[in-house]
């Protein structure tokens, strides 16, 4: 049976630069992020003294599908007139998976955030993991005594090689 997500780890670290009307916003920004046409997202906590440089560096575990292409990070801060978005960043799924590095290699990211009008309004840092499953053991203590050669009271377990990684010396 085939996974349909698989789990991401996305820290938000911060945010730089961050402005409201063109104005540094004050306090209480917050970052949301959510995976391309699903319902799911996590938010961090209001950072309430960062004003245009909050600092979160909060963890959030996301179920990311396998159709997806993108994470969506929004920055919101809450004002009198209720909460506001500051800006937007798309980012591609494929930033951070595949390529030449393992599975769970864990990527430091920086992305230009942009507001509704589609100009730049400030930066946002984040860290994007992608959570491998642990691996089960193959063999119990019970199942030891089955693999190997009995060596006295423990068991000799060969590892094959195969000869044809060496050159041949004739």
């Amino acid at each position: 049976m085939a996974a349909t997500s698989r789990k991401l780890e996305i820290t938000v670290i911060s945010a730089e630069n961050l402005q409201l009307d063109r104005k540094p916003i004050k306090k209480n920004a917050s970052a949301t992020v959510r995976a391309e046409n699903d319902g799911q997202f996590r938010t961090t906590d209001m950072d309430t003294e960062g004003g245009a440089y909050p600092k979160w560096n909060e963890k959030l575990v996301l179920d990311l599908p396998m159709q997806a292409r993108s994470l969506t990070v929004e920055v919101q801060c809450k004002t009198s007139y209720g909460v506001r978005t500051i800006g937007t960043a798309k980012i591609p799924v494929s930033d951070f998976v595949g390529g030449f590095v393992p599975e769970g290699y864990l990527h430091f990211l920086s992305y230009r955030l942009r507001n509704h009008r589609g100009e730049r309004n400030g930066i946002v840092n984040i860290s994007v993991r992608m959570k491998v499953p642990e691996l089960k053991a193959c063999a119990t203590t019970s199942s030891l005594s089955s693999m190997g050669f009995p060596m006295g009271d423990s068991v000799a377990t060969g590892i094959p090689v195969w000869c044809g990684a060496y050159p041949k010396s004739y």
